[in-house]
């Protein structure tokens, strides 16, 4: 049986029963440790998406197995499976609905160009109505690629500033997608 290996520490000094780093490497370590998905599943993707959840693959091994239903509990938006162009406005409403900080996952070729549906109904990619931090290619993905879509997320929880969403350039992307 391997070792079960703990998250390292982030990079500060320590001493005889003290540790002292900065308060952002503690809240991205906090971050990136539970996130809360809120699965978007339309399609097949979503199949994809209930096999990582599940004993084999066990997506609770990186502090994600409280799926939400809930927007306003939930920070990281896994939008998988087709979604045509009637849906876009409710999709753009449950990420409008979800707390800051919030990350969004496009899994599969569906949600992040269209797939093979390029007709007039399906919106060709979700990052024309929301931006996307991970797009996890295939059709369907292997849950071994959703888990590391979540791995990429969870490496930018870490790293993120916590003045990050409050910058210019963070006002200026959701202006773009007409997002206040």
């Amino acid at each position: 049986m391997k070792p079960v290996k703990m998250a390292e520490a982030p990079a500060g000094h320590s001493g005889a029963g003290f540790f002292a780093t900065s308060f952002d490497q503690v809240i991205g370590l906090a971050r990136s440790y539970s996130l809360w998905p809120l699965p978007f599943a339309t399609s097949c993707c979503g199949i994809e998406f209930m096999a990582t959840m599940g004993a084999h693959y066990d997506i609770s091994r990186f502090g994600s197995e409280r799926p939400s239903f809930s927007p306003r509990q939930a920070d990281l938006l896994l939008v998988m499976g087709t979604i045509a162009k009637k849906m876009g406005p409710v999709l753009k409403q449950v990420y409008i609905q979800m707390a800051e900080p919030r990350w969004v996952v496009a899994v599969g070729a569906c949600a992040s160009s269209g797939g093979i549906f390029d007709t007039y109904s399906v919106l060709q990619g979700i990052d024309r109505i929301i931006p996307v931090d991970v797009y996890v290619p295939g059709c369907p993905p292997r849950p071994e690629q959703i888990l590391e879509g979540l791995m990429q997320v969870q490496h930018m929880a870490q790293n993120e500033s916590l003045r990050r969403r409050n910058s210019e350039e963070y006002q200026e992307l959701m202006a773009s997608y007409n997002i206040q």
